[in-house]
C-alpha cells in the first residue's frame, strides 16, 4: 500500500488518468504530485534518463555514480527517490545493484497530458 492507502496498481491506475478527464481526487493528486516531485529534480531526471535509454535495458549503480561528481550515497539516495515513486526498479547482484525503469508506470504517465481530439465546427 501507498501512503495514500491505495494498493500500487490502483494507485498508479487513478494517478495516469490524462489531466483532461475527470477531477482528479485528493488521493490521486498527492500520489501524482509525488511522483513530479521525484522527477523536479535535474540529478534525478539524468538518472531515469541514463537507466531508461540503456542498451540491455538495464545499469549498474557503478556506471551511474561513475558519471556525476557526487558521493555514492547522494546517488543512492536520488535513486531511492526514484524507486519509492514507482519509476525504477532494482536487483542486487553480488555487491551491486542494476536498476530498470518501469516500464508500465512511465508508460501511464506519458498519457498524462493526452487531450481529447478538438472536433471543428
Amino acid at each position: 500500500m501507498s501512503k495514500s492507502g491505495m494498493s500500487g496498481d490502483a494507485a498508479a491506475q487513478v494517478c495516469c488518468t490524462p489531466l483532461s478527464g475527470p477531477p482528479l481526487g485528493e488521493a490521486a493528486a498527492a500520489e501524482l504530485a509525488g511522483v513530479f516531485k521525484a522527477l523536479a529534480d535535474p540529478v534525478r531526471l539524468r538518472l531515469l534518463n541514463m537507466i531508461a535509454s540503456a542498451a540491455d535495458g538495464e545499469v549498474c549503480v557503478c556506471d551511474l555514480t561513475a558519471a556525476f561528481p557526487l558521493s555514492a550515497p547522494t546517488i543512492s539516495h536520488h535513486l531511492k527517490v526514484l524507486r519509492k515513486a514507482g519509476l525504477i526498479d532494482g536487483e542486487r547482484r553480488g555487491t551491486w545493484v542494476y536498476y530498470r525503469v518501469v516500464e508500465e508506470r512511465l508508460t501511464r504517465l506519458s498519457g498524462l497530458f493526452a487531450l481529447p481530439a478538438l472536433t471543428s465546427a
